[in-house]
């Protein structure tokens, strides 16, 4: 499995001349060597893989770390780069751009004098764009522990409970059925708040017939979910109806016509243009969606200024709202696997207008 995810490196070894590569992003170096900890670094060469650490995760990096020798180095971590850096003869660098301060670079220049440092952009976190079949598992599991724990939580949405008490309900359901944790902030926006696409939960109370936007997701095994259903607490007044509709039409129209080679912005424009056509376009503002993985967006983008194309084991979600201020919003959310026909839908929650 490492084999088949560090021969995705093989193009910026070719593409800039490299040596090796120094990796600092937590989630990367998981991704390459299966590290779970809060600090460390990993080098990787074509033929070599070493990872550093100092005392605290040396017993953690023997019992995690596959396919690369553990160094325990010191407070100063880039001396040990550079030492393995000489005995190697690796003269050429690359190193992850977007991920290291200007302060850490001026560092490792300082310690790497003499070896020619390379600037990779994010381009480089796409080795993880693809799911491979360990990670699809990981996801619809947790993909499954949120969904459910949805479920679980909807008899105790009702007039007079706060947003706040449901996100804190929903998060420990999700503990209980074996999340790690929440994935991000839950936004539970209701009433006026639903126009607000990232309302995160608030003291405000539930009010007869207040739509309901709810965006939540678990994190285990440091992967995420994701997903967002629109419920109504009592009968909500018609316009409600007609939103959800269009919103769950945009949503099934894009999810129907996902493949490998369908354009990023193609698809967002799919649903985008039923939205429009129906007088709301100017009430969806965000784009279609984005890639889920070990960060709960990854790339692909999915919005009319995305470049790119969609490929088979991609792991995205499909995400349309409309927010009208002074009224409320509705977002439908679920999160896809690109297979090679068309996609598998993970999350599992349903999408109707619930009417508690």
């Amino acid at each position: 499995m490492l084999k088949n995810r560090r021969s995705r490196l093989k193009m910026f070894f070719d593409k800039y001349s490299l040596k090796a590569i120094l990796f600092t992003d937590l989630k990367n170096i998981r991704y390459l060597c299966g590290f779970s900890g809060s600090e460390g670094a990993l080098l990787i060469s074509p033929d070599f893989a070493c990872f550093f650490c100092d005392s605290r995760y040396t017993a953690q990096a023997a019992d995690e770390v596959l396919g690369a020798e553990i160094r325990e180095c010191g407070a100063v971590r880039i001396e040990a780069i550079a030492e393995i850096a000489a005995e190697y003869s690796f003269d050429r660098i690359g190193f992850e751009a977007s991920h290291t301060t200007v302060t850490a670079f001026h560092r490792m220049a300082d310690k790497l004098s003499g070896i020619e440092l390379v600037e990779l952009d994010s381009s480089l976190d796409g080795i993880r764009n693809c799911k491979d079949q360990s990670e699809i598992e990981i996801l619809k599991s947790v993909a499954s522990i949120a969904s459910l724990s949805l479920e679980s939580v909807l008899s105790f949405i009702k007039p007079a409970v706060s947003e706040i008490d449901i996100a804190m309900a929903l998060e420990l359901e999700m503990r209980n059925r074996g999340a790690d944790g929440k994935a991000f902030d839950f936004i539970v926006a209701s009433g006026e708040r639903g126009a607000m696409p990232h309302g995160r939960a608030s003291k405000k109370l539930i009010q007869p017939g207040d739509l309901i936007t709810i965006d939540f997701g678990a994190s285990k095994d440091g992967y995420h979910s994701d997903e967002t259903v629109t419920i109504a607490c009592g009968k909500p007044v018609d316009r409600a109806f007609e939103i959800h509709s269009i919103v769950r039409t945009a949503h099934d129209f894009a999810i129907e016509r996902i493949r490998p080679g369908i354009s990023c912005k193609d698809l967002d424009g799919i649903a985008r243009s039923y939205i429009n056509d129906k007088g709301y376009g100017e009430y969806f503002g965000h784009g279609l969606g984005h890639g889920v993985g070990m960060e709960i967006h990854e790339m692909p983008t999915l919005s009319p200024r995305s470049n790119g194309a969609l490929e088979e084991g991609m792991v995205i979600t499909i995400e349309p709202g409309i927010y009208i201020p002074g009224f409320g919003g509705v977002r439908i959310e679920d999160t896809v696997v690109v297979s090679r026909d068309g996609c598998d839908v993970i999350t599992t929650a349903d999408k109707q207008l619930l009417i508690l």
